[in-house]
């Protein structure tokens, strides 16, 4: 049984002009970005390699329209290295632009080409929350079937994953606590999933106690104290990639999936509508075990007890962002049966991760209880 691995190598640089000088970036580099990202950290070092904007081709959630258009776009285009400077769709995006032969990304996601990767793949998060610069995982919006999908292989994993916490300082406040939020909650879907063990719960556990004591002070001090942990945040977010990288993730993903899908919720805003509702239900029918040794750690982090450990966290969160009912994103009652078959149907990848299996009527109650 395989307990951990970490193919990518870990860099760090304090600005992206010493990542660039140190990787000698040239002609032969693809570097996926957006214009508010190329503009204040990336224009003054007037590299000659070929810029892709992400934002050229569409907003939100990366989806197969998106890839798509920038695949045609690049038809004839040369390069052995793609450079992802961005948050999650920019990352999920390029993981798929180091395969070899690859025409429609839906070919990927279905499984009908083998993927093989032939190209180097360096991901520079500029986000504290995906920790996707250490998986194998890609996410995308499959519009056509209003839905998510998740791909993962070891074919898109990073060579190199290079932190630089000068990228975090352009992240308004909303996108910086979805983030982080999702970071959280990788830590803590992670040390329940059933593949979780020693290595990985060491960095589940290093992520949260760095997280939760930012958003403590966040909470009593304003949105501006994130100026002062860049670093830490984006290491955390990094230390809780490399958990779920290897430990994987549950119910909680796999359910915001359909929200996600068809009313484009952010990915982590979304996540965080389902975290502690589902943490509840796996608490109702396996209260013991790893799921007590996680409320324990945790209680002790937050200065409540574990009985109240749940709601500690809502109103912690609620602090940095609303959280809101489902109806707010315009999803409709009559929905609810049909999201809970959806998430049966299609995220199975995700559901072998539940710390206790979940049936499809307690999926469905959540949703209810969600509305």
């Amino acid at each position: 049984m395989q307990l951990f691995k970490l193919k990518t190598v870990i860099d760090q640089f304090e600005t992206f002009a010493d990542f660039a000088k140190a990787f000698a970036l040239g002609e032969r580099d693809l570097v996926i970005t957006n214009d508010f990202l190329y503009e204040p950290f990336m224009k003054a070092s007037q590299l000659p390699c070929h810029f892709v904007m992400q934002e050229h081709y569409g907003t939100g959630e990366p989806s197969e329209e998106m890839m798509n258009q920038i695949l045609h776009d690049l038809q004839g285009t040369d390069y052995d290295r793609v450079i992802a400077v961005g948050g999650g769709t920019v990352i999920d995006i390029s993981k798929l632009f180091v395969l070899r032969g690859l025409t429609d990304v839906m070919d990927a996601f279905d499984k009908k080409i083998p993927l093989v990767k032939e190209k180097q793949l360096i991901i520079i998060p500029t986000t504290c929350g995906t920790g996707s610069e250490v998986t194998n995982i890609s996410i995308a919006e499959i519009k056509s079937r209003q839905t998510k999908m998740g791909l993962a292989d070891d074919a898109i994993v990073a060579d190199n994953a290079v932190i630089i916490p000068e990228l975090l300082r352009g992240l308004p406040f909303k996108f910086y606590a979805c983030s982080a939020i999702d970071a959280l909650i990788h830590a803590v879907e992670s040390f329940l999933s059933p593949k979780c063990n020693p290595y990985t719960a060491i960095f589940s556990e290093a992520a949260w106690q760095i997280i939760i004591p930012v958003f403590q002070k966040i909470r009593d001090k304003g949105p501006d104290y994130r100026f002062d942990c860049m670093g830490e945040m984006i290491m955390a977010s990094n230390f809780a990639g490399i958990a779920f990288g290897n430990a994987g993730v549950g119910a909680v993903h796999a359910l915001s999936y359909p929200l996600g899908g068809s009313y484009h919720v952010p990915h982590g805003e979304a996540n965080y509508q389902f975290f502690t509702e589902v943490f509840k239900a796996y608490e109702r029918k396996a209260p013991a075990g790893q799921m007590q040794l996680l409320k324990e750690k945790l209680a002790k982090l937050m200065g409540c007890t574990p009985a109240t450990l749940f709601d500690e966290i809502d109103a912690l969160l609620s602090a940095l962002i609303a959280k809101n009912s489902l109806r707010t994103y315009g999803m409709k009652e009559a929905e609810i049966e049909g999201f809970a078959d959806a998430v049966i149907a299609t995220q199975q990848r995700l559901l072998a991760n539940n710390y206790t299996p979940l049936t499809r009527d307690e999926i469905r109650d959540i949703y209810k209880a969600l509305y």
